[in-house]
């Protein structure tokens, strides 16, 4: 499904965002300096948007189960002549050794886990010890604006996403994986059971996305 709207991923997510997902992205670049990385592992990097917002000076890798989205995010890394190494990876499975990475970065991409648990801790695996994991998702709007914009999210984008990518189903399944995805306080109280401290839940955009942030514990 992934593959079939690669070519067209990118202007979706303009659209459908009315150009907030720039925001966002700044926004987990702003948290991902904060954290002074040495290496950073942005997994579910798709078409490489979230891996190429990030400083320069530090080293960012991608990774993605979705070849068409990598080919589209190693062309794009050219045009920028930036230096983004990027490897295909399944994110409940990642060929890379504990304690590895500094900061973990997940845009979007978790509420597609198979096992979501399992990811997490896979996650988890690869940082260091007082590591950062950071995760930018979907949540239902709240406050005056909720209904609004929980209906946006439930009818535009299988309405815009079937005329602009031709593909019914894959933003069809956009707002049901939403709905049923934990968020809040749910996802904070997940991210400690599987071991993170210090997690904080960031509202933005009135509850469109969150941020979720959490460090791996220092003794393991």
């Amino acid at each position: 499904m992934f593959g079939r709207i690669a070519h067209r991923y990118d202007l979706l997510n303009r659209v459908l965002s009315l150009g907030q997902d720039r925001g966002w992205r700044r926004l987990l670049a702003r948290r991902v300096a904060a954290a002074q990385p040495q290496l950073t592992l942005d997994v579910c990097t798709g078409t490489g948007d979230v891996a190429l917002a990030f400083d320069r000076e530090s080293r960012t890798m991608g990774t993605d189960f979705c070849l068409p989205m990598l080919t589209l995010a190693r062309r794009k890394a050219l045009d920028q002549n930036q230096a983004l190494p990027l490897f295909a990876g399944d994110a409940l499975m990642l060929p890379v050794d504990e304690d590895r990475v500094d900061v973990v970065t997940v845009a979007f991409g978790v509420r597609n886990f198979e096992n979501l648990e399992q990811g997490l801790r896979e996650l988890i695996r690869v940082l260091r010890p007082g590591g950062v994991l950071l995760i930018l998702e979907f949540s239902k709007p709240s406050g005056l604006f909720g209904p609004l914009m929980r209906g946006w999210v439930r009818i535009v984008p299988p309405l815009v996403g079937r005329w602009i990518s031709g593909d019914s189903e894959a933003y069809s399944y956009l707002p049901q994986s939403v709905s049923e995805f934990p968020q809040g306080q749910r996802m904070v109280d997940l991210l400690e059971m599987v071991g993170l401290e210090r997690v904080s839940a960031q509202p933005v955009t009135g509850g469109v996305a969150t941020v979720y942030e959490g460090r791996r514990s220092v003794h393991g």
